[in-house]
């Protein structure tokens, strides 16, 4: 069950960073919209929640730092 977990956490994640990139590429929102970084964040977070899960450690990595530029995007728009 767990496994299965994960797995979806992986799903949404790759889901969620396509998405988040036609939408932006088809001017629906743009870059800076808050949504377009909470996509890419949650997004990236999933992916490296499953990749650290299957120790597949190249994309797990490349997905932190994904996952910190959209954190800081965010706390730069609240501000």
């Amino acid at each position: 069950m767990k496994t299965k977990i994960i797995e979806i956490y992986g799903w949404y994640g790759t889901v969620a960073i396509i998405l988040a990139y036609v939408l932006v590429s088809f001017s629906v929102i743009s870059s800076n919209n808050i949504w377009y970084q909470i996509l890419n964040g949650t997004g990236a977070l999933g992916i490296v929640i499953e990749a650290f899960h299957k120790k597949d450690y190249q994309p797990g990595v490349l997905n932190v730092i994904w996952t910190l530029v959209a954190v800081v995007a965010l706390l730069r728009m609240v501000r």
